[in-house]
């Protein structure tokens, strides 16, 4: 299951509140520190994601059958700019950009993981 589909079933059914979420981020093949800030960004974006869609909405086309309106606001989805509130969002909390994060991590695996 991708994290997009945990995160949108986790909003859907109003389970953020009774949920842990755990994440997996074992690969042997790169630094673990990288895999698991990435990780847990990912996962991040996931939620944000998921808390913008307008379950209501395509719960109540879904609901009368209205499946013309359904498959509508599903292509309608694919194109907000959820992107950018990401960017707005780390902006606001002090936080380095993804590009950016990834050369912090570069940098940190330069400067203190090859001296190991």
């Amino acid at each position: 299951m991708d994290l997009r589909d945990v995160a949108d079933e986790l909003v859907k059914c109003n389970g953020l509140q009774r949920s842990y979420i755990g994440l997996d981020c074992f690969d042997a093949s790169i630094n673990r520190i990288a895999a698991m800030v990435i990780r847990a960004r990912n996962m991040e974006k996931a939620l944000l994601k998921a808390l913008l869609t307008p379950w209501n909405l395509l719960k109540e086309a879904q609901d009368s059958y209205d499946h013309t309106r359904v498959l509508a606001l599903q292509e309608e989805l694919k194109t907000l700019p959820w992107g950018e509130v990401w960017d707005e969002y780390l902006k606001r909390q002090g936080m380095v950009s993804d590009a950016k994060m990834f050369n912090e991590v570069r940098e940190y695996e330069r400067e203190v993981l090859s001296k190991r």
